[in-house]
């Protein structure tokens, strides 16, 4: 015999193989015996003689029209203790109530916030108020899902289930594109479950659309997988769907956070090409990405255009990316003229308004907050990374705590900046004290706190408990950046392990987890002529000339000390050495900075290393299109 079909039933068959077993009776209110009673005594009473003794005539029952008049009343904004009521009254009547009803209060449960109970409701409507639900129903379960916390593990199990318990159910591309949202949706996307959902829609007869593509391609750029992203970039227009400007924002935004902004360039020029003019939201990708370099100028020169040739109209996000620019650069008096402009033009400062700086950046702030702008994590994330920066670790400390008081909770990258800002101070007891307070809060751990925590722990040299988070990170399905690897090598160095680095920094060459800049050649280095292994680290400093790394003049310090008394002459070869290797390279900047740093500790380099750097610089590309030009003024006028 099956078993009934009442509330608890309907609730554990739902949840069955999820992780809501432990949910609370009051997820689900059915009766008004499950309602609080502020509930009760919010909700709009009900007139009974509306729906008493309600007549049938055809296919139409006396009492629908009503139903559905207070249903779109009480939806629109949400009245969810007057829903309840209405759902309970509608319980009680016992009889087949039409599909129309059900859509506009599941949405409104969605709009308060309220997923499992839209779930619930579409669960019902079957057993209690006898209507077989359709795909309209079903995407509006998954549309009110989609704007929860949630959604990532709420919206595919329900999906799944509702397929199997409905036969007749028939998934449009807008079920599709629901569900691939809320797979896709940080802060922990499934993608590996998205594509294969993805690769399921063409045998159903659906075509994914613009939506569909950019979704993922927009998941893929959020995580890194930018290879990944281009291919299905190539796919999307393979299959005839015109990619849309939302479409190459998300690259757009990947590629600005890798600095790689030649790579940017380009692909604003193919999305150009393919017909999709900037947005407002591209150029604020563009000029926020600019910024974030220290590429002002360009920033500027890229509003200019935005206003004059395209007519768009600066927004509090495109002043904001100028502002954080501007301070970082330390010209916090042309910030303060951008924000005058803002106010003066009517835009409000937002979260993109970010600060590094000490009072003048606080006076900054405190113009915001009158000017009316209401704080949230990103504003506030910024203000405590801006102070720890400059160890004014106790205001970031006041900061958080006038965070959660106002009701913004802090999330990863607060406690991330504040446990930096311990470290550099020096009290590793209360950077620890963060990082558990940061997991107690349930901060998931990410990249860049990992990376904050080894680095201060082995640069205090504890490096077997830098060790241990490693170990840990890794073992999460973390993967380690740059800092994590140069912190973990330079620690493992200052304790006597140089070969346990050695085999870290090529483990992460052959990982490809991340390129290695000149700090961690310099953290193997030193460890390396620190132990009197002067062959290998010239072997190293050859395979980092080979892989167009730069040395600086941290680099050049490293071996110069690592010289014996008497011997500056080989200081000089090496460094001369340096410079033929990289012109050879084609690295003329890196050269001539190594020219400069000889030229400053008196090593003036031979008069053959300055014919080859001249030689170089002439035959720069540029240099030579100025001389032909100039060859050519010459020859016109001597024909004259």
């Amino acid at each position: 015999m099956p078993p009934p079909h009442n509330s608890t039933f309907s609730i554990h068959r739902c949840f069955r193989n999820s992780n809501f077993q432990n949910l609370p009776p009051k997820s689900f209110p059915t009766t008004a015996g499950d309602r609080s009673e502020d509930d009760t005594q919010s909700s709009t009473p009900l007139a009974d003689d509306l729906f008493r003794s309600p007549r049938r005539s055809g296919g139409y029952t006396q009492g629908d029209a009503s139903y559905l008049s207070l249903v779109r009343f009480y939806s629109d904004p949400p009245n969810i203790p007057a829903l309840r009521a209405l759902l309970n009254r509608m319980r009680s009547d016992r009889r087949p109530f039409p599909e129309r009803l059900f859509p506009p209060i599941i949405r409104a449960f969605g709009r308060a916030g309220l997923p499992f109970e839209a779930l619930h409701l579409f669960d019902e409507m079957l057993p209690s108020f006898q209507c077989t639900p359709s795909t309209f129903s079903l995407n509006s379960v998954l549309s009110s899902v989609v704007s929860s916390p949630d959604s990532s593990s709420l919206a595919f199990p329900f999906f799944r289930r509702a397929i199997r318990v409905h036969h007749s159910l028939n998934p449009n591309l807008l079920t599709f594109n629901l569900i691939l949202k809320s797979l896709c949706s940080p802060p922990s996307p499934s993608l590996p479950l998205a594509l294969h959902l993805f690769r399921s829609i063409p045998p159903r007869g659906l075509r994914p659309d613009a939506y569909t593509y950019t979704t993922l391609i927009a998941a893929l750029s959020r995580t890194s997988r930018l290879d990944d992203a281009f291919a299905l970039l190539d796919e999307m227009q393979l299959d005839g769907v015109a990619p849309a400007s939302a479409t190459f924002n998300s690259l757009l935004h990947a590629i600005l956070r890798t600095g790689d902004l030649r790579r940017a360039a380009n692909l604003a020029r193919y999305m150009l090409l393919k017909g999709c003019p900037p947005t407002l939201a591209t150029y604020n990708t563009l000029v926020h990405g600019l910024c974030r370099h220290a590429r002002l100028e360009e920033a500027l020169a890229l509003i200019d255009r935005m206003v004059l040739r395209d007519g768009l109209v600066p927004n509090e996000v495109t002043y904001g990316a100028l502002v954080d620019g501007l301070v970082k650069l330390g010209r916090i008096v042309d910030a303060r003229r951008v924000f005058d402009v803002m106010r003066e033009r009517g835009v409000r400062a937002n979260e993109a308004v970010r600060s590094d700086g000490t009072e003048e950046a606080m006076n900054l702030w405190a113009v915001m907050i009158s000017d009316g702008v209401k704080p949230n994590e990103v504003l506030y994330t910024a203000l405590v990374d801006g102070l720890a920066r400059h160890q004014k670790v106790a205001e970031a400390e006041d900061v958080i705590a006038k965070m959660t008081a106002g009701g913004c909770n802090p999330n990863v990258r607060t406690f991330s900046a504040l446990m930096w800002g311990h470290f550099r101070s020096g009290n590793s007891h209360q950077a620890l004290a963060t990082w558990t307070k940061m997991v107690r809060c349930g901060c998931e751990p990410n990249q860049v706190s990992y990376s904050i925590l080894i680095n201060g722990l082995c640069g205090e040299g504890k490096v077997k408990e830098g060790m241990m988070v490693w170990k840990n990170m890794v073992s999460r399905g973390c993967t380690p950046d740059v800092m994590a690897y140069t912190a973990m090598i330079r620690g493992l160095c200052i304790a006597g392990n140089v070969d346990a680095g050695l085999r870290l920094f090529y483990d992460m060459m052959a990982r490809g987890d991340a390129e290695p800049d000149a700090v961690a050649y310099n953290a193997l280095f030193d460890g390396l002529i620190k132990a009197d292994r002067l062959i290998q680290a010239f072997d190293l400093l050859s395979s980092m000339l080979e892989r167009d790394c730069d040395p600086d003049e941290v680099t050049c310090n490293i071996f110069l000390k690592g010289l014996r008394w008497g011997e500056e002459e080989k200081g000089r070869e090496l460094m001369e050495g340096m410079i033929v290797r990289m012109v050879r390279r084609g690295r003329i900047n890196g050269a001539a900075y190594i020219v400069l740093l000889m030229c400053k500790k008196y090593m003036f380099p031979r008069s053959e290393i300055w014919e080859k750097m001249v030689s170089s610089f002439c035959n720069m590309k540029k240099v030579r299109v100025v001389i032909d030009k100039i060859f050519g003024i010459i020859s016109c006028r001597n024909d004259l």
